[in-house]
């Protein structure tokens, strides 16, 4: 395992849909040492399907973790191995999705109900990626268990029987039933005070705390209680929000990268991959900036472009310029 990884301080969370290797080589280029995670990718698609299409990352992605949902610890183990040999520094199990919970083949939250077999799912992932960190990702509770000790429970089982030292909580129940995925992101109350006592309780392991975190204000104040903090939501629809990471959070006191030099590498990374020949569109990349303006005067146009399903047709990485000199124009502060 390579010591010389930053810490998992800062991380921006698995998304579906969302953290895909387009919007991690541009999280990459906000912030050097903040983790990066994929969206949740099953294990049977990367051993059955094309491991190319699911495993596939620039260089620079790293430190970058990739998250795995599943429960057959064979099947976990083959897909883990896969990816230590496109060189993740981390393994992640996805232990906190709410999914139906009695199905063969089923992942997520359910899996908190059985952690033997979560111990043996990590177990199987560790011995086919020894160099990789194997991790979990899980909630505090399902359904209606509400006590501090379901989790405590869940922790401290995994601590004794498997290897892995990091726990990534998202601090709410998963709900299996009766509510939709967004719903489980925002309706189970946050118990952040559950994930503060786990740190208290295990203070061997690194615990990071997960859910309805926005402001570097608060990622301060969760860091006096915990190792490390995961955001989501706020770090796709606001990306810019992790400008100044690398300066408060780990020290580094290079200059953040300026809009402008963002928006060049934004544009010289499109070309480079429609030239590739993989099918990549600029559609597929232009999704991931729509928030990277916000806030700035001109947002909307620059949204409005890198939107339009005409202006994308041509493919042309040119556009990106073309709508950063839309904000240029409104917004003053960056005249020259």
């Amino acid at each position: 395992m390579n010591k010389s990884l930053p810490s998992r301080r800062l991380s921006v969370a698995p998304m579906l849909d969302w953290t895909d290797r387009h919007y991690r080589y541009m999280a990459r280029q906000i912030s050097r040492h903040t983790w990066l995670y994929t969206e949740m990718i099953n294990a049977g698609a990367i051993i059955y399907g094309d491991p190319e299409r699911f495993l596939l990352k620039s260089d620079c992605e790293n430190p970058v973790a990739l998250q795995l949902g599943g429960s057959e610890p064979q099947a976990l183990a083959a897909a883990a191995q896969k990816a230590a040999a496109w060189h993740y520094d981390e393994i992640n199990l996805n232990c906190g999705c709410p999914s139906p919970r009695v199905q063969k083949g089923a992942f997520g939250a359910c899996l908190m109900n059985e952690t033997a077999l979560v111990a043996d799912c990590l177990n199987a992932m560790q011995d086919a990626a020894p160099e990789c960190a194997v991790t979990v990702k899980h909630r505090i509770g399902v359904d209606k268990q509400t006590d501090y000790q379901i989790v405590a429970d869940f922790v401290g089982t995994l601590r004794e029987k498997t290897a892995c030292r990091t726990f990534i909580v998202h601090a709410r129940n998963a709900w299996l039933n009766g509510l939709s995925p967004k719903e489980n992101r925002e309706i189970p109350p946050l118990k952040y005070d559950y994930v503060y006592r786990l740190k208290q309780e295990f203070a061997d392991l690194e615990i990071i705390i997960n859910g309805g975190i926005k402001t570097n204000e608060e990622i301060a104040l969760h860091l006096n209680h915990v190792d490390g903090v995961m955001i989501g939501r706020e770090c796709y629809h606001n990306p810019m929000i992790m400008r100044d990471w690398d300066n408060l959070f780990y020290g580094d006191t290079q200059p953040a990268i300026e809009y402008e030099e963002l928006v060049l590498r934004l544009q010289d990374y499109a070309a480079v991959q429609i030239a590739a020949g993989r099918g990549t569109i600029l559609r597929h990349m232009a999704r991931h900036y729509l928030g990277l303006m916000h806030g700035l005067k001109g947002a909307r146009q620059w949204r409005r472009m890198l939107s339009d399903a005409q202006l994308l047709k041509p493919n042309r990485p040119e556009l990106i310029a073309e709508a950063w000199a839309q904000v240029v124009q409104a917004d003053g502060r960056f005249a020259s």
